[in-house]
């Protein structure tokens, strides 16, 4: 008699998952049909509110009515929990997996005891990265992990490539962006492939523009911020550890 239940329970599941499996389908068809030059959904699923699905294309999101008649590119509020839900999607999407970063392929410099630890994907020739290198020296006990990720053209391949071939390419790093010193060419042969790996990590993880900032908790900061700001960040990630 209970595995006649348990039969009758997952037969219930599976057609009441139809529906769902149906819509999903059909959206797909319909946005291949009328958007075929459209970047490829990555994931269909209804969202919070009853009637509109939601498209991933990536890590953005997008939302549909159950026909794809509509196209909705904004964010999702659910007014009675006041939260963004869009914001909050789009943040779990971006996690990652801060310990199972390459480290190896990247710059390493510390301030203090660097207990604190970030990693930045940056280009030699961003602007807003140089910005933000001066305000990391202010911050005290932190471990920056730097992944070069030349995507500005112009020389930002041949400078990536000297700097990382540097005999100290965290200090070549450094007194590029700090001071504007022109990092040396590598005049001994060096392993580059590091920075291929590291275009293609980024390419994977959804990282579009520099700097882009990594945090412990495995969440991002999409640009750059000033120090004070970097520090609350870090503060708030260190609360919890000293509450326990």
């Amino acid at each position: 008699m209970r595995s006649l239940v348990f039969r009758v329970l997952a037969v219930v599941l599976a057609a009441a998952s139809l529906p769902a499996l149906a819509n999903e389908a059909a959206i797909r068809k319909a946005f291949a049909e009328r958007m075929p030059n459209a970047p490829k959904i990555d994931e269909v699923r209804p969202s919070a509110m009853p009637g509109l699905w939601e498209l991933r294309i990536g890590n953005e999101i997008r939302y549909t009515d159950a026909g794809a008649n509509f196209l909705i590119e904004g964010e999702l509020f659910d007014l009675k929990a006041r939260k963004n839900l869009t914001e909050e999607r789009v943040t779990q999407l971006n996690r990652i997996d801060f310990a199972g970063l390459p480290f190896k392929d990247a710059l390493m410099w510390k301030n203090g005891t660097g207990k604190r630890r970030i990693a930045v994907f940056a280009d030699p020739n961003c602007g807003y990265c140089k910005r933000f290198e001066k305000g990391l020296q202010e911050l005290k006990d932190v471990t920056v992990y730097t992944f070069l990720i030349p995507i500005l053209g112009g020389d930002s391949p041949e400078k990536a490539r000297a700097i990382w071939c540097s005999k100290d390419n965290a200090n070549a790093w450094l007194s590029w962006m700090l001071k504007g010193e022109q990092p040396a060419k590598a005049t001994t042969p060096c392993d580059e492939s590091a920075i291929e790996r590291n275009l293609a990590l980024s390419r994977k993880i959804h990282v579009n523009g520099t700097p882009a900032i990594l945090l412990e908790d495995g969440n991002r900061i999409p640009g750059a911020v000033g120090p004070a700001e970097l520090e609350k960040r870090l503060q708030a990630l260190a609360a919890p550890a000293s509450k326990s």
